[in-house]
């Protein structure tokens, strides 16, 4: 063989393939949380019939020794080559990286060789045995004293005339070699990634207000306790900051604005400040601090939203014009995002000469918030900024802060949104506020939770956003609020609530438009957190809290309803059962059977009880009949009762 020397080893004979879970072939990593077990698969095998042992060997990305776990063969009585095993997760966050290490298990092979020709009738096995003398000579070497001396004692039995096979399958002598494996032709398959973020960005609850309508910053802090009884995770504000003077937008998006009116929060930035300053009628940085402490006290984390744009004000087109996108005859060019309109913002320009400061200065804003402990951004459409751009920024704060979770508000392509999971983001908002039939809901969470998607696309399903007030809000009256409550809260693990959805809210500004009349953007309410809907919010977010199979989405199951009405489905962690049925119907009361599949693996019948209600059913496998009533009783939320 050209360039070949006597003392090269002959290349691996052991083949690894397919290791997983992967995104794209390992081109990015799958996402866990902090203490998750991660299940590990691959394809492992060699040519002939030497037996084969394996272990996924895994640890925090370049930091410490290798941790080992076993892999087991489980397909091998098909002839099959597929190798399972389960990583366990510390709460180390950041990326992880593993790999599947395999190796010709000698002893093993031999003990198969000499137990089958034993079997047969073959008396005369002395070969066979002084082979095996060899291996367990290497194998003792590697052995630690107690159970080097008891492999040194088989290689003396074996070394004695008339040597029987008997004590070459002695039972725990196999157990001894297979805890310490001389491992003989290693092969090792391809490094994967794992992702491995707080808890925080697969599960929580989120509530959405502007802080200039509850009386500012302070106010705002005023409210915390009552968010956490409600069991909020996440408070999230829309921009604090100054708000432009030029080109400001009037109530109802109005392109004049009043002397009274306070203009859109996305207008960033006056002649007092930017992107890292407060809007003075809000409060102070020491006023975010407080709001901060307070959260944390409750258990809460602040969602700041990190909005890529500027007002006309903004310190930024002063200091750094060449950041700014102008046309030809030198005018800015304002946003746009047809039919809407921007008058008051401009965008960045992310391929002018200078890219890499105004990177550098977009990175110095995150950084600036998560010194004041923020730990959650929320950012503004993320899908009109290069995705590489958000690779490197998002790995950029991961090394030194890998516990901020990163929310992406992109409503656009499918694919667009999942290459924005890929380059780093722990969560998405989705299409939910528009999938309202039950076939759409089936179809959608489907893909969601079994296409491959779940391995990095975290999804946050907000009922409603200061942008978003969908048809089924506007005309299915109040009496469409709780099975959007509902659907949202119990299928996906994140869930969100703009304020005013408490109360019902659902005037557009003019028909067929998706804003509300008097919106938030561009005037302040008078709010309080006194909203009916408010206590089967709080009693969703218990059960959610209550009930492992809220928190994931990947269990997720739907079910027959033999109505089209009616949506159903079932979640299951481990001994956590929770089935869940909603009318989607807003104006009729409907019925059907709620079939339960006998391979859903539960008993014949059961009780369950309805955690919206505390009300006990019995239940069983086959049909199970229910009528759900819009503003009486828009859905069960049913815990399988163990016993």
């Amino acid at each position: 063989m050209p360039g070949a020397t006597s003392s090269q080893s002959p290349p691996p004979r052991i083949r690894i393939e397919r290791p997983g879970p992967a995104v794209d072939a390992g081109a990015y990593p799958v996402k866990r949380t902090a203490g998750d077990t991660v299940d590990v698969f691959a394809d492992v095998f060699r040519d002939g019939h030497d037996a084969l042992r394996a272990v996924a060997r895994y640890r925090p990305e370049g930091e410490g020794p290798w941790r080992e776990s076993p892999l087991r063969a489980v397909d091998a009585h098909e002839q099959g080559v597929r190798w399972e095993g389960e990583l366990a997760l510390d709460d180390t966050l950041g990326i992880w990286e593993w790999h599947v290490l395999a190796w010709v298990d000698r002893f093993a092979t031999w003990r198969h060789e000499i137990e089958r020709k034993h079997a047969a009738g073959q008396d005369d096995l002395s070969g066979e045995l002084s082979e095996g003398v060899l291996i367990l000579q290497d194998a003792a070497a590697l052995a630690e004293s107690g159970a080097r001396r008891r492999i040194e004692e088989t290689v003396a039995a074996l070394g004695r005339p008339g040597a029987r096979a008997e004590v070459a399958l002695d039972p725990d002598l196999a157990a001894i070699l297979a805890a310490h494996p001389d491992r003989a032709e290693q092969a090792t398959g391809p490094t994967r990634r794992i992702q491995v973020d707080p808890v925080l960005a697969r599960f929580g609850s989120w509530y959405e207000l502007f802080p200039r309508s509850w009386g500012g910053l302070r106010g705002t802090a005023e409210q915390v306790p009552r968010l956490a009884e409600l069991g909020f995770d996440v408070l999230y504000l829309p921009p604090i900051h100054p708000i432009g003077l030029k080109n400001r937008k009037g109530r109802n998006n109005t392109l004049v604005a009043g002397p009274d009116d306070p203009g859109s929060p996305y207008a960033i930035g006056d002649a007092s400040g930017g992107h890292t300053a407060v809007h003075p009628e809000l409060g102070t940085i020491d006023d975010v601090d407080h709001l901060v402490s307070v959260l944390h006290e409750h258990g809460m984390e602040l969602a700041l939203d990190f909005a890529i744009q500027c007002s006309a004000d903004h310190p930024w087109l002063t200091e750094h014009p060449e950041w700014f996108n102008r046309r030809p005859d030198g005018t800015l060019k304002y946003a746009e995002n047809p039919p809407k309109k921007y008058q008051d913002i401009y965008n960045v320009d992310f391929a002018c000469d200078d890219w890499q400061g105004l990177w550098q200065a977009l990175l110095d804003v995150v950084r600036f918030w998560i010194g004041h402990g923020v730990k959650v951004f929320r950012v503004d459409n993320p899908h009109t900024k290069p995705i590489p751009f958000w690779t490197w920024l998002l790995d950029e704060v991961r090394r030194t802060d890998p516990d901020v979770v990163f929310l992406a508000e992109a409503f656009t392509r499918r694919r667009v949104m999942q290459a924005l999971a890929q380059s780093g983001y722990q969560q998405s908002y989705t299409y939910f506020t528009w999938k309202n039939a039950s076939w759409e809901l089936r179809e959608y969470f489907t893909e969601l939770a079994h296409s491959g998607e779940e391995e990095y696309f975290r999804p946050n399903a907000f009922v409603n956003t200061p942008d978003i007030l969908s048809e089924y809000l506007q005309h299915g009256g109040p009496n469409a609020f709780a099975p959007r409550a509902v659907l949202a809260a119990t299928l996906s693990p994140s869930w969100g609530v703009y304020s005013g959805f408490e109360n019902f809210e659902h005037t557009p500004v003019k028909p067929r438009s998706e804003e509300y009349l008097d919106s938030e953007k561009y005037e302040a309410h008078d709010r309080a957190l006194d909203g009916p809907l408010l206590p089967l919010i709080g009693t969703l977010n218990r059960a959610r809290r209550d009930n492992p199979a809220l928190q994931h989405l990947g269990d997720l199951r739907f079910l027959d309803t033999r109505n089209e009405a009616l949506v159903a489905y079932v979640k299951r962690r481990e001994d956590n059962v929770v089935i869940t049925v909603v009318n989607v119907d807003p104006h009729n009361a409907q019925e059907g059977l709620v079939e339960i599949p006998h391979d859903l693996g539960l008993p014949g019948s059961y009780t369950v009880t309805d955690l919206l209600s505390v009300e006990r059913f019995d239940w069983h496998q086959g049909g199970n009949y229910v009528r759900l009533v819009p503003g009486e009783r828009a859905a069960h939320v049913l815990r399988v009762d163990t016993r």
